[in-house]
């Protein structure tokens, strides 16, 4: 019984390591950061043509700052509430689980 609650403990872990593994959130603050970084550098030193395109608006710095801040925002998030694995549901084919209790409608 002991080796079966240990296989059960582990395999709970693995699914658990697994949900915040491939949270959506990390993928999407980690490309957001990213990319940000990347647009803020190409931001930093803008030529006269592209201020000039962009009616003198730095508009390279800025959205990368935005998107550093939605990365991060995603990143910050993921770490405050964190994926959990998905409850187990019984399957009902199973023969070994009885079945949930359904109340009886009251007379009234």
């Amino acid at each position: 019984m002991t080796d079966l609650h240990t296989e059960v403990s582990a395999l709970e872990r693995k699914s658990a390591t697994a949900a915040r593994l491939f949270d959506i959130r990390r993928i999407i603050g980690g490309l957001f950061v990213l990319y940000g970084v990347i647009v803020t550098i190409a931001g930093l030193s803008p030529s006269e043509a592209d201020l000039k395109k962009a009616q003198g608006v730095h508009i390279n710095l800025w959205t990368g700052l935005a998107m550093l801040a939605l990365g991060l925002f995603f990143l910050i998030w993921m770490k405050l509430r964190p994926a959990v694995a998905p409850a187990d549901v019984p399957d009902p084919a199973r023969a070994d689980v009885a079945p949930a209790a359904v109340p009886e409608p009251a007379d009234g």
